[in-house]
């Protein structure tokens, strides 16, 4: 029994074996398994820099800007009247859409006229040398050709708003890439585009070649010089439009309480003689009015959808194009009255008449 005892195993069993060198291995290189990953150390984050100091009006150089341009900006320079003065205002004068201290002229609530004297010859000058020699017809032909596409890369949209100060920097800013600038008009300026060439040539100094329906191909000229252009201080907001007396009076011009009562119902209940939309291109509208006003004497535009402001301002191009007396706003259906028309040419017929007598 002892021998047994004492005799080694000759043939050790295999846990065993896997036992001591499991057990060996493991003190050499410790992987146990579903180890995590070592990830690389993140780089440190760099430091937030210093906010930079807000520039002092008061030591910036360039500030206020001073403008050589020899007209009084206007938010809108076609659609609104200087000679008509405001009733009031609904934000103080004091606020100038320009920025505060960023303009040498000051804001008087609808404009901020030019300080210095103007030279209405000096300025003409200036402008026929920067336009030069009037083109060709197989010029003109060319620019035509090339920018009065709808799919046109040089294009300025021209909205309610009219002829804007802003859109004044924009023209100048495709003048600097290109000879010419279409424009496409839509909305209450439509109504009346000699008043759009106008502006647009005398604020710009450009020359309108190409005119169609409402699209518009503005030059820049012969000697125009991007480096030399007109410094043209920007709005940052649209200023708040100012307080002007009543369109539509509650008693018509000539006409008692009943009757213009009458005219207001009868003006509902008549056809439309038109259907405007928003935004669209009222060419046409003035003539149709004129015309309509030579059998009828109300007429009703059906204007659903161009919105209130939209409305107002359609009856007053109408009230001084047509012309034509406005009586009733009223979910957005214009009521246009021709006024006393048929009384005055009566009243000239009789005065001519007696003149005939006396002679």
């Amino acid at each position: 029994m002892q021998k047994l005892l004492s005799r080694p195993l000759a043939n050790p069993p295999k846990h065993f074996l896997s036992c001591f060198f499991s057990h060996s291995a493991s003190k050499a290189t410790y992987d146990p398994p579903f180890s995590p990953i070592s990830k690389p150390p993140k780089p440190p984050k760099p430091k937030p820099k210093p906010p930079e100091p807000t520039p002092d009006l008061n030591h910036n150089p360039s500030l206020p800007l001073k403008s050589n341009l020899p007209f009084d900006f206007r938010y809108s320079y076609s659609e609104t009247d200087p000679s008509l003065e405001p009733i009031g205002f609904r934000e103080p004068k004091r606020f100038s859409p320009f920025g505060p201290g960023r303009l040498d002229r000051e804001w008087t609530g609808t404009s901020a006229p030019a300080r210095d004297e103007v030279d209405d010859c000096q300025i003409e000058e200036e402008r026929r040398r920067v336009l030069g020699d009037p083109l060709t017809e197989e010029e003109v032909e060319q620019l035509v050709e090339k920018y009065r596409h709808s799919d046109c890369a040089r294009q300025i949209n021209l909205g309610k708003n009219g002829v804007t100060h802003n859109m004044l920097d924009d023209i100048h800013n495709h003048w600097k890439r290109a000879e010419a600038v279409r424009i496409n008009c839509l909305g209450v300026p439509t109504l009346d585009m000699d008043n759009v060439c106008f502006y647009l040539e005398d604020k710009s100094g450009g020359k309108i070649i190409y005119r169609h329906i409402n699209i518009l191909i503005l030059y820049r000229g012969r000697n125009y010089d991007p480096k030399n252009r007109p410094v043209i201080p920007l709005m940052l907001w649209k200023p708040y439009a100012p307080i002007y007396p009543k369109l539509v009076k509650n008693i018509a011009d000539g006409l008692t309480f009943e009757d213009t009562k009458e005219m207001r119902n009868r003006g509902l209940q008549s056809p439309a003689l038109m259907k405007l939309t928003r935004n669209g291109v009222y060419v046409n509208v003035v003539a149709r009015v004129r015309e309509a006003f030579e059998t009828e004497e109300v007429v009703r535009l059906d204007c659903t959808h161009v919105g209130t402001s939209d409305c107002k301002r359609i009856g007053v191009k109408l009230r001084d194009l047509v012309p034509c007396v406005p009586i009733l706003f009223k979910d957005e259906q214009i009521i246009l009255w021709r006024g006393k028309r048929d009384q005055e040419q009566n009243t000239d017929i009789s005065d001519s008449d007696v003149k005939t007598l006396d002679t």
